[in-house]
């Protein structure tokens, strides 16, 4: 549990600093304050959670096909 959530928190890192790394640099605690009237992609105050929550999910799905990929491999 505790891997996943570093892998999830780091996901987020990444998005947040690749997407807004000018507003995180010069003026963090106005951007984090301007949060309730964001309106990303129609997710509002929503979308630091949601984006990062759904490419988490495409990786965990990645790694369940390698996975999965990896088990029938060993069975041959």
């Amino acid at each position: 549990m505790k891997k996943e959530l570093m892998i999830f928190l780091g996901i987020f890192l990444v998005l947040a600093l690749g997407m807004h790394f000018k507003e995180w640099t010069s003026h963090p605690i106005e951007h984090i304050m301007a949060l309730p009237g964001a309106g990303a992609f129609g997710l509002g105050p929503w979308h630091p959670l949601i984006i990062p929550a759904f490419i988490y999910l495409v990786f965990l799905l990645l790694r369940g096909i390698v996975k999965l990929f990896d088990t029938v491999k060993s069975r041959f």
